[in-house]
């Protein structure tokens, strides 16, 4: 019997509940909707959240990546070294600069960028890596900070997936040079769109809070207030980067059940996974040890050796049930733009094999176990009529 049904089950719904529609309505009366008074309360309540000593928040977390490497020094002529698998926001910042992102590939039978790969990568022209935790788990940050640290190179790391994710005894946001978050709308955390660059050195934090906005000197947000003065100084070139009071009052909302709906995401993973043990048509996640796994992603992959259609043929089959899925991600390598710079095809064998099988599942808070169930009755029914 077909598990078509007649409502479709989306990939990701924000858990958006009362708290959040208060936080925006009160700011709606208070006047103030732009950077204000809330985006620093959120500012605070993050960095109290992730243990970091500053913590900026800005409009995405591509912003973040690209006011973290000015911070450090980026210029044109440098490289940077990223791995293929990972979003185009990882890569496109570092060609702001006119700077080359250096790409590598994924460790054989992992998501994450390969350390030997890194030493390999590393020239004279190398002034930072920027690891991805991707779906949520952390990086072998050790093996990484070593390299980096006998290298003399800066660590910025994109933790868009990993909110909140911990790395042994660490929470991510704490361990590299500058870490930046992404708040977007299917992010474990959403203020719709928006991002978060947290760090422990205090010069970073001033040089990018100050190219958030124009560039403009210190609190220049304040100059609408009673406390404020119309005069202000443009120090360099900045950006139009700040985040907005209505945005932050969703932040603060999601930010006090960040917990509570991590615990749920793990308890869907862990539906998933007992479901998915029977099935040899697919290979479900494993999380590392001494990690503390975020779930923004639960990716399947599709084994082909115990099934005859493939991953792509899948995801039309879950959607034809009423499953919403996605794919994260197609490796910078593949795109036109990176062939343009001289990849190609075939440069990334364990990226390319992990993409071709890769299928993100539904896993967020407000899913039922039955609507887990439902995910899980499709897989066993694919299975079943296309398995070898």
């Amino acid at each position: 019997m077909s598990t078509t049904a007649t409502t479709f089950l989306p990939f990701h719904r924000a858990l958006i509940e009362e708290g959040e529609i208060s936080a925006v309505i009160d700011v709606l009366r208070s006047g103030w909707l732009t950077t204000g008074p809330r985006v620093k309360e959120f500012e605070a309540a993050f960095a109290r959240y992730t243990g970091a000593q500053h913590a900026l928040a800005v409009n995405s977390c591509t912003a973040a990546l690209h006011l973290a490497l000015a911070a450090i020094g980026i210029q044109a002529g440098d490289e940077v070294i990223v791995p293929t698998m990972t979003f185009a926001a990882s890569g496109e910042v570092v060609l702001y600069f006119n700077a080359r992102p250096v790409l590598v590939d994924c460790l054989n039978g992992s998501f994450h960028m390969d350390p030997t790969q890194i030493e390999r990568s590393i020239t004279s022209r190398t002034k930072a890596i920027l690891p991805v935790h991707y779906a949520g788990y952390p990086c072998d940050m050790d093996t990484i900070l070593e390299v980096a640290n006998r290298h003399g190179l800066k660590v910025i790391e994109d933790a868009a997936h990993a909110l909140p994710s911990r790395y042994k005894d660490q929470m991510v946001g704490t361990i590299g040079d500058i870490t930046c978050f992404s708040f977007y709308a299917t992010k474990t955390l959403t203020t719709g769109e928006g991002g978060m660059a947290t760090t422990q050195n205090p010069e970073y934090a001033e040089r990018m809070r100050r190219l958030s906005l124009h560039g403009i000197s210190k609190d220049a947000w304040k100059r609408y207030t009673a406390d404020g003065s119309w005069r202000y100084d443009i120090l360099e070139a900045g950006y139009k980067y700040n985040l907005t009071d209505l945005q932050a009052a969703v932040g603060i909302a999601q930010l006090s059940k960040c917990d509570a709906m991590r615990m749920r995401r793990a308890a869907i993973a862990e539906q998933y996974t007992q479901g998915l043990a029977a099935l040899d048509g697919f290979l479900a996640p494993v999380m590392p040890a001494d990690t503390g796994h975020a779930w923004h992603l639960y990716v399947l992959r599709v084994n082909t050796d115990a099934l005859r259609i493939n991953r792509d043929r899948v995801i039309e089959e879950l959607k034809q049930r009423g499953i919403g899925t996605s794919v994260h991600f197609i490796p910078l390598h593949l795109h036109t733009l990176y062939q343009g710079l001289g990849y190609r095809e075939g440069q990334f064998p364990n990226a390319e094999e992990r993409f071709a099988g890769a299928i993100s599942l539904p896993i967020y808070p407000g899913m039922t176990k039955d609507d887990v169930e439902r995910v899980l009755d499709s897989l066993r029914e694919i299975s079943r009529e296309f398995s070898r």
